[in-house]
């Protein structure tokens, strides 16, 4: 890293594809018109199986293209990218991500500015709709949950200006310390997909390390993950329940504390409850379980993962995690009954985790 001309020195970028022949278009013209020039874009792609790389092979001669030979998730091709790239910084991007000119220029400012800072986020709006921000970081819950600043809120109204300290950040867009990240073995290709960002920041941030939130650099994010996202979706789809009922029970028993599931374990069994009842009102039960299964079948290796997290904790579970409030979907709110259960929930939770804080 060269800062002795105020720039980082030179950048990668690196967008993680599975089938975007739609999205890739967008997303790398963004990239080749940022105001601060990248020194390389790196194509890491999925095993899609659509004209993908035909089109970036025509449009985008520019871009290097990485072929991994399996879908195994956006987690292992940002790893691939970070493991290609020949800079210290690295913009990670998802194919759905379209930024502005300027947005790579704001977050090298931030990152010569905030010396300790290894990850830094821009807002994220809604690309349908760029009236309603989607991702902006959030806050660390201890029931194993993203805690999300600003979701699907007006921007005109959104909390939060200039440069902030972010509790946990979103894999949306990201420029990233390379070195940093390839020392803590980047994303948990575990997951696959959900919650691999908030066990990243979560792992950063009890060794120390600082993320940051670029409030006025932006992207639009588009459609979102097939199968995944249920951004314009009412049913809720199986393959994230499947996800969230698993990964969340990965993080948790990765990253937590003894004393935060010893102590939070009130609050974590009544989030479950409430999940498990979603659930089932929703059909999804049955990816429920096989989720709840896929874990406790994974137990034995998490315990190794767990004890080799827990010898980088710095900071303790009081100082990094919060009670609330929680991220509820636009969708999962509709009617005046589930929108007071969820608040009674949110309150419960936050009470619970207000007095045994202190001893996490």
């Amino acid at each position: 890293m060269d800062t002795r001309h105020g720039t980082l020195g030179r950048i990668s970028a690196a967008v993680c594809n599975f089938n975007g022949r739609e999205h890739l278009p967008p997303c790398l013209s963004a990239l080749f018109a940022q105001t601060r020039e990248l020194d390389e874009v790196l194509v890491v792609d999925n095993a899609s199986s659509d004209e993908s790389r035909a089109l970036v092979e025509r449009d985008f001669p520019r871009a290097r293209w990485i072929q991994l030979a399996t879908n195994d998730g956006p987690c292992r091709a940002r790893n691939e990218g970070l493991a290609a790239a020949r800079n210290e910084w690295v913009l990670l991007v998802d194919n759905d991500a379209v930024l502005e000119p300027d947005v790579l220029e704001k977050l090298e400012r931030a990152a010569l500015d905030h010396p300790r800072a290894v990850a830094l986020q821009p807002r994220s709006l809604v690309a349908s709709d760029p009236s309603l921000v989607h991702y902006d970081g959030g806050a660390l819950h201890y029931c194993g949950l993203f805690s999300l600043r600003n979701f699907f809120q007006p921007r005109s109204s959104a909390v939060g200006a200039g440069v902030i300290e972010a509790q946990g950040v979103v894999s949306v867009a990201l420029l990233v310390r390379r070195s940093v990240l390839l020392d803590f073995e980047g994303f948990d290709p575990t997951y696959f997909i959900l919650f691999e960002d908030l066990d990243l920041s979560m792992r950063l941030r009890m060794a120390g390390h600082q993320l940051l939130s670029v409030e006025d650099a932006l992207c639009l994010h588009r459609g979102g993950t097939p199968g995944i996202s249920y951004r314009e979706r009412i049913d809720y789809p199986e393959r994230r329940a499947f996800l969230h009922s698993r990964n969340r029970c990965v993080h948790l028993v990765k990253n937590h504390s003894l004393a935060s599931l010893v102590l939070g374990a009130p609050g974590i069994a009544l989030y479950e409850l409430v999940w498990l009842a979603f659930t089932v009102r929703s059909g999804t039960f049955g990816a429920y379980w096989r989720g709840k299964w896929a874990f406790v079948r994974d137990l034995g290796r998490l315990s190794k993962v767990r004890a080799k997290v827990q010898m980088r904790r710095r900071v303790r579970d009081r100082e990094l995690l919060v009670g609330g409030p929680l991220t509820i979907a636009p969708q999962l709110k509709q009617g005046g009954a589930n929108q007071r259960a969820l608040a009674l929930l949110d309150r419960c939770l936050a009470a619970w985790w207000t007095l045994v804080r202190w001893a996490c």
